[in-house]
């Protein structure tokens, strides 16, 4: 499952860039906790963390897959929020980009349910991605 090939990559601004290089350093607990197992390939799959993607940046992204993976803390309950990541999400669509959200409680809950959910969406979007 692993593979190699060309896939699509998404980048972002210089300013992008720097912001993302940044986050990697400054990560919540739930994304290093979560990092500790994507860094690790579950089942083949390579992840990227703090991925800048245009104006965004993305807390986890699999290029293989065009597969985001987003951490969402209690900050993402604002409508603020709700909307930025709603416009966010929508211009990752349209780049072919799909995006699944993980609240973090989840991960420091438990974060083998996590990954192993993870793994299942993965497999659904290679399956999914092989078909056309």
């Amino acid at each position: 499952e692993g593979g190699g090939g060309v896939h699509a990559m998404i980048n972002g601004l210089r300013e992008t860039i720097k912001r993302a290089r940044r986050l990697r350093r400054d990560m919540s607990m739930p994304e290093r906790l979560l990092w500790q197992h994507l860094r690790k390939r579950p089942c083949g799959f390579k992840f990227r963390r703090q991925h800048p993607a245009g104006l965004y940046v993305l807390d986890f992204y699999c290029a293989r897959l065009q597969l985001a993976v987003e951490v969402d803390g209690w900050a993402h309950d604002s409508v603020e929020t709700i909307a930025r990541d709603r416009n966010r999400s929508a211009f990752l669509r349209s780049q072919g980009i799909a995006t699944t959200r993980i609240p973090a409680r989840a991960v420091l809950t438990d974060a083998e349910a996590v990954i192993t959910r993870l793994t299942q969406i993965c497999r659904i979007r290679a399956a999914d991605l092989s078909k056309c």
